[in-house]
C-alpha cells in the first residue's frame, strides 16, 4: 500500500491550523463524550497522534490507527504517548481488529475512506454495545479545502443527515451532531462537526 503521507509526516505537526483543529475536536470530545480512565480506545486515521494526544492522559488505552507507517511513526516517536498507545498499521476497513473498544475516535480520517457505508459497518463492529462513537470530519464543503487532485481525497465533506442515516444504518443511535470548529484557510471559512452517537446494545 502506498504510503500517501509518506512526505507529510515529517512536518505535519508544524502546521498550526492543524493542531488548532485537533485541540478544538479534542475539546468537543471531552465535552460531549464521558471519558473514564478504564476505557480502552480505538483512534481511527490517528495519524502523528495530534488528537490521541488529548486524549490519553483521560483513557486507560489507546490503539492509534492508520494506514501511514510514517505518520506512526511521527506519533511512536512522542514520549508522553509511551506505554499509553499501541500503534496498528492497518486498514481495518478491510481487516478488522480481533478486539472491541469503549470508544472510537477519529478526526478528519472520514474523507480519506471511499465507501463510507464500509466504514461505519466496521466501525460498530469494533465497539461492544453500548459503547461511543465520536468523529469530526468537514461539513459538505465545494470542494476546495484540499488541493486539486490531491490523492486519497473522497468526500468534499459530509451532509449531516446522510451521515447520520450511514451510522444509522449500521446499528448507532442517539446519533448528536455538535459544531466542533471552523477552519479559516485562504480566505474561506470550512466547518466541521462532532457526531456522537452509541452503538446499539441489540
Amino acid at each position: 500500500m502506498t504510503d500517501l503521507f509518506k512526505e507529510k509526516a515529517r512536518d505535519w505537526d508544524a502546521n498550526t491550523r492543524r493542531t488548532a483543529m485537533s485541540s478544538a475536536i479534542a475539546a468537543a470530545i471531552i465535552e460531549h463524550v464521558d471519558l473514564n480512565p478504564t476505557m480502552h480506545v480505538l483512534d481511527f486515521g490517528a495519524g502523528t497522534g495530534l488528537l490521541t494526544g488529548h486524549i490519553a492522559p483521560r483513557v486507560e488505552k489507546i490503539a492509534a490507527v492508520d494506514v501511514s507507517q510514517s505518520m506512526l511513526e511521527k506519533l511512536q516517536s512522542k514520549p508522553e504517548l509511551a506505554g499509553k498507545v499501541d500503534i496498528v498499521c492497518q486498514d481495518i476497513t478491510q481487516t478488522p481488529l480481533d478486539e472491541k473498544f469503549d470508544l472510537l475516535v477519529s478526526a478528519m480520517a472520514m474523507h480519506h475512506v471511499q465507501d463510507t457505508d464500509n466504514m461505519a459497518e466496521k466501525f460498530a463492529l469494533h465497539l461492544k454495545p453500548g459503547a461511543r462513537l465520536a468523529v469530526a470530519d468537514l461539513d459538505t464543503e465545494d470542494g476546495s479545502f484540499h488541493a486539486d487532485g490531491m490523492q486519497g481525497v473522497y468526500h468534499a465533506g459530509f451532509d449531516r443527515d446522510a451521515f447520520k442515516a450511514v451510522l444509522m444504518r449500521h446499528g448507532f443511535v442517539d446519533v448528536r451532531f455538535f459544531d466542533a470548529h471552523t477552519v479559516e484557510k485562504e480566505g474561506k471559512a470550512y466547518p466541521v462537526f462532532l457526531a456522537v452517537a452509541v452503538r446499539s446494545a441489540a
